[in-house]
């Protein structure tokens, strides 16, 4: 049996920029972007999940985000995730990778007993690919980065091929190990409509919170009981929770910054048409040579 953490993690929809979607302090103004689940982050879930039917074991997905990012924790359960945790405080806005990972690692040590740390290669809001490798590091664990497929597990390690410049690497790795997966690799399954049912009013501790404010009927503490009691709740950690120095977190963990986003459309502003004969084509690698297009 392999125990499995997925980092998972909602990202607004870049394909959808509108509006001012950069706050003064250089962070992504996010309520001005419809929010959505990290693709390479769902393939990631989808090979964890591969893993768990046919050696056995436990899958958690993991984010961290705001309260809303429990939308995606919801998915997970609906992929067949058995449980999740959503990783939120205030303190925690504002971070870069550095930051990210610091928290990742730790919540993951909490967490404990697994075998396998996945997550996409990189999240379309940053593509800088360094969550993964960072949270690794801080972890002191091994790393597979641009997986590929995972060939073979036993109790000792996992063999694993790897994507590189001009072709790929198959390694083998002791475990715990964490890998980052490419997003073509396999194709995430559907919900489970019965898991849908069943975890439908899943609700973080932010969520339950929310509607004892919205209701002076509701009690937290009987609210929190009753979603346990049901396997409805979305557990949460925080800073308080995972006991960190509020200097490695959010902005005061932070040491770079988002300067400028923008919206590029590339776009051709004429065309010529190329005669399929060889004195055409002559001339066409003629007119790139001269551009240094090639050459």
């Amino acid at each position: 049996m392999y125990n499995s953490i997925v980092m998972v993690k909602q990202v607004p929809d870049t394909a959808n920029i509108s509006g001012k979607v950069m706050k003064d302090d250089g962070t992504v103004n996010r309520a001005k972007l419809p929010a959505i689940f990290n693709h390479e982050d769902k393939v990631a879930l989808e090979l964890a999940l591969q893993i768990k039917e046919k050696y056995g074991g436990k899958v958690t997905a993991i984010t961290m985000g705001p309260p809303r990012a429990s939308e995606i924790l919801r998915d997970c359960l609906y992929m067949g995730a058995d449980e999740v945790y959503l990783i939120s405080d205030r303190k925690f806005a504002g971070a870069d990778t550095l930051a990210t990972s610091f928290v990742l690692s730790e919540a993951i040590k909490k967490i404990g007993d697994y075998h396998f740390v996945f997550a996409g290669r990189q999240a379309i809001d940053g593509d800088t690919a360094q969550v993964g490798p960072q949270t690794a590091e801080k972890l002191k664990i091994p790393q597979i980065t641009y997986t590929e497929e995972i060939k073979e597990v036993n109790t000792q390690k996992v063999i694993a091929r790897k994507k590189i410049d001009g072709g790929y690497e198959v390694v083998e790795c002791k475990l715990p190990v964490l890998l980052t997966v490419l997003k073509d690799i396999v194709e995430p399954r559907p919900f489970s409509s019965k898991r849908v049912m069943a975890f439908k009013n899943a609700k973080s501790l932010m969520d339950l919170e929310k509607l004892t404010e919205e209701n002076s009927l509701l009690y937290i503490d009987d609210l929190v009981h009753e979603y346990e009691e049901r396997g409805l709740l979305i557990k949460t950690l925080t800073m308080d929770d995972l006991e960190l120095d509020p200097k490695r977190c959010g902005i005061k963990g932070s040491p770079t910054k988002v300067y400028k986003v923008e919206s590029v459309v590339l776009a051709g502003s004429s065309q010529t048409k190329v005669e399929p004969t060889k004195a055409a084509m002559g001339e066409l690698v003629d007119q790139l040579m001269t551009d240094h297009i090639f050459g």
